[in-house]
């Protein structure tokens, strides 16, 4: 096979700092030769597939939708839950099937495609959905969509394991989170220009980009070359579920990553909540909602990258460093909202907290994400995601539950308060992991 344009290869050693592209660790030598082509293949499908997620944000543009069409309010508090759970919940079901095809790019594809059509639906519902109807049938797209990003993700994560070699994952992975920052500072600008909502005609237009992106993701994935992998062990659905539960008794390692991986979810928790404070000094002017997106697509940018090199060295200090840093944030957002006079009335000290606040999570997904693919080897990595992220959409579901409860109870100040308890207990957590780079 040819080897990749000299310009191309230049760049790849330039982005991840390597001095020579064919050194690698735990990937083929056909994949080796084919490494930096590839790493900006996953890069280009990272691309679509970020813009895409911005484009179709349960937490923006779809409860807008939802206005737009007259649904009931009700269905919007089932937006997030469906977004992120039904992505993660299903995935150790499906991680036999995968295990059984010798190329797992296409279930890739698959995904990529789903999620294409799914934004097509939701872009023609923004055009002709009226009603409770309408709602429902957004939500019924949107259970496709979240369903299809499950695919997509396990199977990502799969064939970057085998066509990205060690100490390049993080690298990449954070060079795509800077590509996403970018986008949502797109995104965050375009939405700006709106003086209150966008119109019918406006998010079908958002929807249709997001289809165009999960169609270049998909588009993307097709072209990599991967090497057929082992298919033995393929396990059907109770299979899979009695292996992986095995695996949180017996390993370890596995079992301490989920706990503390499940901890750090105290970072995802608190953003909406600071979002919620900055809001209720915007009021419903969409400005306070666009500086805060702009403020989070800057921070990604920034951070992306920083977080990608360091988690090549130690995926686990990332992690603490992570939880260490919610821990502060959660902090500054509480004591914000309690200060007096001119600083809690204004959404611009908010907007500082969150920008921090996504710097910090960033690493906390770039610190996971780069451990649970190190951790794993060839034979049982689709598992170890799956398992992992099955595990944490079950929690993500309990803690939004006792979170939305305290919230309601205390308010999203002293809630702050309890999130960084949570958060400096991941970074314990994370502290005692073993190294695995």
């Amino acid at each position: 096979m040819a080897s990749p344009p000299i310009s191309q290869t230049r760049l790849y050693e330039w982005l991840t700092g390597d001095e020579d592209s064919r050194m690698c660790r735990d990937i083929p030598d056909e994949a080796c030769e084919e490494q930096p082509r590839h790493f900006f293949l996953h890069l280009l499908a990272s691309l679509g597939n970020k813009l895409a997620d911005e484009l179709s944000s349960a937490r923006l543009v779809l409860p807008w939708l939802l206005g737009v069409i007259g649904a009931p309010l009700w269905m919007v508090g089932l937006l997030v839950p469906i977004r992120e759970s039904g992505a993660l919940l299903p995935q150790l079901f499906v991680a036999g099937f995968i295990r059984l095809k010798p190329r797992r790019k296409w279930v890739w594809v698959v995904g990529g495609a789903l999620q294409a059509l799914a934004a097509v639906a939701l872009a023609l519902l923004a055009l002709i959905g009226q009603g409770g109807l309408g709602g429902a049938l957004v939500l019924l797209a949107l259970v496709m969509l979240s369903l299809a990003r499950g695919l997509s993700s396990i199977a990502t994560k799969d064939v970057m394991g085998k066509t990205i070699a060690k100490q390049r994952r993080g690298n990449l992975m954070g060079w795509s989170g800077s590509v996403a920052g970018a986008m949502t500072l797109l995104a965050g600008a375009v939405l700006m220009l709106f003086d209150e909502r966008p119109g019918e005609f406006a998010l079908a237009v958002l929807l249709g980009v997001a289809a165009a992106g999960w169609t270049l993701n998909a588009l993307c994935a097709a072209r990599i070359h991967e090497t057929p992998g082992a298919v033995e062990g393929g396990e059907n659905v109770r299979d899979s579920l009695m292996l992986g539960l095995r695996l949180l008794r017996d390993d370890r390692t596995f079992r301490h990553f989920n706990v503390a991986r499940g901890l750090l979810l105290s970072s995802a928790l608190a953003l909406p909540y600071v979002a919620l404070l900055g809001q209720r000094q915007s009021g419903a002017e969409l400005g306070g909602l666009g500086l805060l997106i702009v403020v989070s697509g800057l921070a990604g940018m920034l951070a992306s990258p920083l977080w990608g090199k360091r988690a090549d060295a130690s995926s686990r200090v990332v992690m603490r460093d992570a939880g260490l840093g919610a821990a502060v944030c959660c902090l500054l957002g509480a004591a914000v909202a309690w200060l007096p006079g001119a600083w809690s009335e204004t959404v611009v000290p908010y907007a500082l907290v969150y920008a921090l606040l996504v710097i910090v999570h960033t690493g906390a997904r770039l610190g996971r994400k780069t451990y649970v693919v190190d951790m794993a080897g060839s034979d049982n990595r689709a598992l170890y995601v799956a398992l992992s992220n099955t595990f944490t959409g079950v929690l993500m579901l309990v803690l939004g539950g006792v979170v939305g409860a305290l919230a309601q109870w205390l308010g999203p100040a002293a809630l702050l308060v309890l999130l960084a308890i949570m958060a400096l207990a991941a970074a314990v957590s994370a502290q005692r992991l073993d190294e695995v780079e």
